[in-house]
């Protein structure tokens, strides 16, 4: 790269107030490379009839202003464009072009005018950075910027102005900065590879003319990593160049196992003859490169060498070094995972909630089904939590990820399942972990896949007001729960509070993965949602999810499924209650109390619901909207595990506007009863008479974890 080959351009209309800033990269005495979009008129999609360009660096003085012209453009429409300057600019040298070789991640470094780095004038910025060669597309590099601005707060692009810039790693030039991509925060810009536009016919002629020669691409190797000197290096480098030392007792197998680790890495290793501390060097340049070391020595390894090896994962594990797994266990495993989940979609997030019941699971494994491009999000995230206890003779413990392939092998079958258990033993091999330590997760995995899951009762949402957040923002936390009493977290309560919205949408994706449960049936999901006593007053039952397809109106989740109260905090603060809520759902399931005039006061209510209904299961609440709630706590207080009354009800008088729920009717049928009358206030909204709230506390006590057999609890990010 030549900073006096930088180019600052400008193109627009001035006395309009509408003007294009760009960067470019003088190739030739009269030739700007630049991004297409940089000339052109977004309005109107024309070239700009005025372009101005500013070759050189103010470094090496003032720089050389020229009219252009737009030369060429890529004619399949990509974002490229050569200009013509109108004077020559000719510092010394030529522009070498080049395209990546291997995979390794390359440096890249490029000058551009960003809207972040201006001040009074436009100011040059050095671009530098990574270019992951695996990452992006086709006619895609991303760059990985090092020095990033922060996202600009008004939506405007930071990286505004170096759209245009060119792109060198190892002196070539690879690419032209084309855009920000701004799911990374102004950390990342994509660029249009030199290998899309370069064999161009015009481009070609156009370039031949103006240097003498073709723009022909030289390949790009990332360079090898190399120690720094002795006394530069610092502990951990130090230490695991010690660690090194005894897996290679002659210089030759070291240098065989570095050659086949880099080449693996995507270096090109011709003439690659490291020394233990380049090794070292090279072992900290790519997460995965340690693991991948340690599965290429471990076959056919001597007991000496297997113990220095293990040790050597401990320090790892220790100093939290590198991934888990190796370069090809990695990929064998997704490979494996996305076969799973194009047989059983739901098998994956339904099998990790149960071997990792006591983790919070990436986000893509709190959903109903797992597609096969989330597997790799999956996999690293398992592989960056914390291990579990240790195994037989003080040996490595069994990770999760290994943990949790045990479990999909069993409950896959015969034929994947093999390949999964196969690829778990060499894993779990290559770690060091005792073989009684893997055996007793694949006993309790095939014990898992054999037991018949109780039916599912219900799905219970525990919602929680945030004050921190200001105005209606919740805490939500989902789970599962089944009619043995056992329970398991489908959505775990996350850092960011929700809007009713997004709470009903975390709602519905919980449903929708119940749905998938062995045990659920096919019948309307009943939910119960636990709240605390100022909660009883929340609409819940009218919150409405986003819909999904964007065809189907919002619809209330209160239509939607069989949808109850649960006031849990009230047991906390009287003891008795659940005991009288067990005698109530005992004895007086098929009696009701309905409150009229003649109920008077709490006074008078606490009297009835302690004689002639100390059994009723059921109240009905009608009456003053000053008095409900004093009435609400009363019953709930005095263990009455369901309790019907009217939101929107003024008085006694509004007692009829409950009718068509038949409150009194079959008590079992009282929720879909309730559910249809939800529906058809929400088809009808105009039409509604009244805004009903349910309590009903499940019979028995809260949930309670299902018994876990693993012998290791996971010791990491709790659910509780």
């Amino acid at each position: 790269m030549d900073r006096r080959r930088l180019a600052l351009i400008r193109s627009g209309d001035a006395d309009a107030g509408r003007v294009t800033v760009g960067s470019g990269y003088l190739i030739a005495p009269r030739l700007v490379l630049t991004a297409r979009h940089v000339l052109v008129d977004r309005h109107a999609g024309t070239p700009w009839p005025v372009i101005t360009v500013r070759v050189g660096h103010h470094l090496d003085g003032e720089p050389t202003r020229a009219d252009a012209e737009l030369l060429w453009a890529h004619p399949g429409g990509l974002d490229v464009a050569l200009l013509r300057i109108d004077r020559e600019v000719d510092p010394p040298g030529s522009v070498r072009w080049g395209r990546p070789a291997g995979t390794a991640p390359l440096p890249y470094e490029g000058l551009g005018y960003p809207w972040a780095a201006k001040g009074k004038v436009r100011a040059p910025e050095h671009l530098r950075g990574l270019l992951p060669v695996l990452s992006g597309g086709r006619d895609r590099y991303v760059l990985d910027q090092g020095p990033a601005p922060a996202a600009r707060t008004d939506g405007g692009n930071a990286w505004a102005g170096t759209s245009g810039a060119a792109i060198f790693c190892g002196g070539h030039l690879v690419g032209v900065v084309t855009e920000e991509d701004q799911a990374y925060g102004a950390r990342r810009l994509v660029a249009l590879p030199a290998s899309s536009f370069a064999d161009d016919d015009a481009f070609t002629a156009h370039v031949e003319e103006h240097t003498g020669r073709s723009p022909l691409l030289g390949a790009v190797g990332a360079p090898l990593p190399k120690a720094g000197p002795a006394p530069e290096r610092t502990r951990a480098e130090r230490e695991l160049e010690q660690l090194l030392t005894p897996l290679f007792p002659h210089p030759d197998v070291r240098v065989d196992h570095a050659r086949a680790l880099a080449r693996e890495l995507g270096y090109e290793p011709h003439g690659y003859e490291p020394s233990t501390a380049d090794l070292a060097a090279l072992l900290t340049t790519h997460p995965r490169a340690l693991a991948s070391l340690g599965e290429a020595v471990a076959s056919g390894a001597q007991a000496t060498v297997r113990a220095a090896l293990t040790h050597l994962f401990s320090w790892a594990r220790a100093l939290d070094r590198g991934a888990l797994l190796s370069v090809n266990e990695y990929h064998t495993l997704i490979d494996l995972l996305r076969r799973v989940c194009e047989k059983q979609s739901a098998l994956l997030p339904r099998t990790a909630g149960e071997a990792l019941r006591h983790v919070v699971l990436p986000e893509a494994l709190t959903r109903s089904q797992l597609g096969g491009d989330e597997v790799q999000a999956v996999v690293e995230g398992l592989e960056d939590l914390t291990d579990g206890v240790g195994g037989p003779d003080s040996g490595p413990p069994v990770p999760a990820l290994l943990r949790l392939v045990e479990y999909v092998a069993a409950a896959v079958g015969d034929g994947l399942g093999a390949e999964l258990r196969t690829w778990s033993e060499k894993t779990a091999q290559r770690l060091g972990i005792h073989p009684g330590a893997l055996g007793e997760r694949r006993t309790d995995a095939a014990r898992w896949a054999k037991r018949t899951a109780s039916p599912v009762s219900r799905v219970v949402m525990e919602l929680a007001q945030d004050p921190a957040a200001g105005g209606d923002r919740y805490r939500v936390r989902v789970l599962l729960v089944r009619d043995d009493g056992s329970y398991r977290v489908l959505k775990e309560t996350e850092s960011e509070p929700k809007t009713p919205q997004e709470a009903a949408s975390t709602l519905t994706d919980a449903v929708h993965a119940a749905a998938q449960e062995p045990g659920h049936g096919d019948q309307v999901p009943w939910v119960t949602v636990v709240v605390d006593r100022a909660g009883l007053d929340l609409a819940v039952d009218e919150w409405e999810a986003e819909s999904p397809d964007g065809i189907l109106p919002a619809w209330p989740i209160g239509a939607d499924y069989r949808l109850s109260l649960s006031c849990p905090e009230l047991s906390d603060r009287g003891p008795q209650r659940e005991g009288d809520q067990e005698r109530r759902w005992q004895n007086g399931r098929d009696s009701v109390l309905v409150t009229d005039h003649t109920c008077g006061d709490a006074r008078q209510l606490v009297h009835l619901l302690k004689t002639e209904h100390r059994d009723t299961a059921r109240v009905v609440l009608h009456g003053p909207a000053d008095q409900r709630r004093s009435w609400l706590l009363t019953c709930l207080a005095l263990g009455v595990p369901v309790v019907l009354w009217d939101r929107a009800a003024v008085d006694h008088d509004d007692a009829g506007k409950l009718e068509p729920l038949a409150p009194a009717d079959d008590l079992a049928g009282l929720p879909e009863r309730l559910r249809g009358f939800r529906s058809d206030s929400a088809a009808s909204p105009a039409e509604r008479r009244a805004r009903p709230s349910l309590v009903w506390e499940p019979k028995g006590r809260p949930p309670r974890s299902e018994p876990l057999y693993l012998s290791d609890p996971w010791r990491g990010t709790h659910a509780s």
